[in-house]
């Protein structure tokens, strides 16, 4: 498999962790779960999977021993080396 697309992949995963925590935190943090306010939630958890994945740029461990997107792109470009 490419090296991009494992990192889009590993990306995508940890992006997708990252709102599902977030928005497990945000509802958690309401008294009441009748209460919660579900735009706010969502919006929430939205922030923090594009936060996630803008932070995913700078490299992911799991992906080439951490290579940035840049790397990845460049070694792309010469045979994957």
């Amino acid at each position: 498999m490419d090296e991009l697309k494992k990192w889009a992949l590993a990306a995508l995963v940890r992006a997708v962790k990252t709102a599902a925590q977030t928005a497990a935190g945000a509802i958690g943090a309401t008294a009441i779960f009748t209460d919660v306010n579900w735009s706010v939630v969502g919006m929430t958890a939205l922030l923090s999977f594009v936060l996630s994945l803008l932070t995913s740029v700078a490299g992911l461990p799991e992906v080439d021993g951490g290579a940035s997107v840049a790397k990845l792109a460049k070694g792309a470009g010469n045979g994957g080396d």
